[in-house]
């Protein structure tokens, strides 16, 4: 069996201190914290999906495709040289693939270049366990055993699917296919209002794409602000985005080169294409788990303990595998944290001072509690705002909406939550993190000084309005 890189294959059964399965944002940081430690590690993944979903069908592509519509539609020009303007008036499916391309064969490099320089060895191959500590990797016939006194499962999603919607790959796609289509639909249907449906529904629309989104509940985006979700849907809908909340598919089928979506209610929608992004299923039923003493959901989920744990006590889990937040930037630290635990380094594990960032046209980033949960349960607190279009950098930007709300306690005005909504939310919203996280209070913003112009000064504005509202 050949291995990938200039690595060597590994012999029949060899000992690791670690093996890993999975190569995805999970895989990689354990694999790399645990190579820094001193141990031996190998992981596991096929050969065409090094990096993970995260790289060739999820968080990678999906990006960069948003970054190439923003740049070839004008988006963030419109407001200086007419909304007309556009660096491409014939935008094409081979256009924004050329982008997403080049920055996946760089990303797959640098993945190959981060393991070789710690000396992890990827090993190519579909895996399986054979027992607790024993897994198979099989690649092109050929097959190969490996042991590990621990081991990671990081093995990723894969889209969910059901057999109302017939998934052909070509007018009917799920989220992994999207990227890859040929030729761009004139109006598409997206099944499904979770942060990835919403996300290339709103991509979609800003490429003059007629977009219906049909989700089964009443409400959007529940574990985002109320505001927040106001503000995106207003701008989607004037993009000419149909919402029909409340609705459940029934059927899907194809008629004469388009697509028809039936609905519970009796309603009929028509479309060039359809896009099923109704949740994920992980792929821990390809693993034969039972075989290592465990098991999953239906959904495939495998539960952990507080360290990623799971009910065998030297096989960890991380990433996607396990559920909720199923973000890369969660599954990078809980690889981390999973690999400093095995080998008895102590973690500090900060989960409710998350970011979570949706990359929507305008995109949401949130830290720390919402209006609806401090409401909830009953704890006082007060706002500061500040909208981005007041801002000078917002003005150079060409930005014609966006607002930062800042939660904090009116009573010690430490801060509770901040919530974003539009240019460059989810990079500003570290700042709100780092306050959050060490306990600061609203004088921070109104007490610091911030690079002008900067998108950052918000917070600043924000603090002043903040304290404001309390005389």
């Amino acid at each position: 069996m050949t291995s990938t890189g200039d690595q060597a294959a590994p012999t029949e059964a060899t000992r690791y201190d670690l093996v890993v399965v999975g190569s995805g944002p999970a895989g990689q940081k354990a694999a790399i914290a645990s190579a820094k430690l001193g141990k031996k590690v190998a992981v596991i993944d096929r050969r065409e999906m090094v990096g993970g979903a995260c790289l060739h069908t999820g968080t990678i592509p999906s990006k960069t495709l948003r970054e190439a519509i923003l740049y070839l539609t004008g988006f963030r020009e419109k407001s200086f040289y007419g909304r007309d303007y556009a660096v491409s008036h014939e935008i094409t499916a081979a256009d924004l693939a050329f982008r997403v391309q080049k920055v996946l064969e760089r990303e797959m490099e640098v993945v190959r270049t981060q393991f070789a320089r710690n000396g992890v060895l990827l090993v190519p191959g579909s895996a399986r366990f054979v027992d607790a500590h024993t897994l198979e990797a099989t690649s092109a016939g050929e097959t190969v055993r490996l042991t590990g006194d621990h081991v990671l499962i990081a093995c990723g999603t894969r889209p969910a699917r059901t057999p109302t919607v017939p998934i052909d790959g070509q007018r009917i796609l799920d989220s992994d296919q999207l990227v890859g289509v040929k030729t761009l639909p004139r109006a598409i249907i997206v099944v499904g209002a979770g942060i990835v449906g919403l996300e290339y529904a709103s991509m979609l629309s800003a490429l003059h794409i007629q977009v219906t989104v049909i989700e089964a509940r009443p409400t959007v985006l529940d574990i985002v602000d109320r505001e927040l979700v106001d503000c995106l849907t207003y701008f989607m809908r004037a993009r000419r985005a149909v919402f029909r909340l409340g609705e459940r598919l029934v059927s899907v089928d194809t008629q004469n080169s388009r697509v028809v979506a039936r609905l519970a209610s009796g309603k009929e929608v028509h479309a060039d294409a359809l896009l099923y992004a109704v949740g994920r299923q992980t792929n821990a039923d390809l693993l034969d788990l039972a075989a290592a003493g465990l098991s999953a959901d239906s959904r495939g989920r495998i539960a952990v303990n507080e360290v990623y744990q799971t009910a065998v006590p030297h096989i960890y889990a991380a990433g996607d595998v396990i559920g909720f937040p199923a973000l890369a930037s969660t599954s990078m630290e809980q690889g981390r944290l999973a690999a400093c635990h095995m080998f008895g380094h102590a973690i500090d594990h900060r989960a409710e001072t998350i970011p979570y960032g949706v990359y929507t046209i305008p995109e949401i980033a949130m830290v720390g509690k919402t209006e609806a949960e401090l409401t909830e349960a009953g704890t006082p607190y007060e706002i500061g705002i500040s909208r981005f279009e007041e801002l000078a950098k917002g003005q150079m930007l060409g930005v014609e909406t966006g607002l930062l709300k800042i939660l904090f306690d009116p009573a010690t005005h430490k801060l509770l939550g901040v919530h974003i909504f539009g240019e460059r939310a989810t990079e500003i919203i570290h700042i709100g993190q780092a306050v959050l996280a060490l306990g600061g209070t609203i004088e921070y913003f109104r007490d610091s000084v911030f690079n002008y112009p900067t998108m950052a000064e918000a917070y600043k504005v924000a603090g002043l309005d903040a304290l404001n509202r309390l005389r």
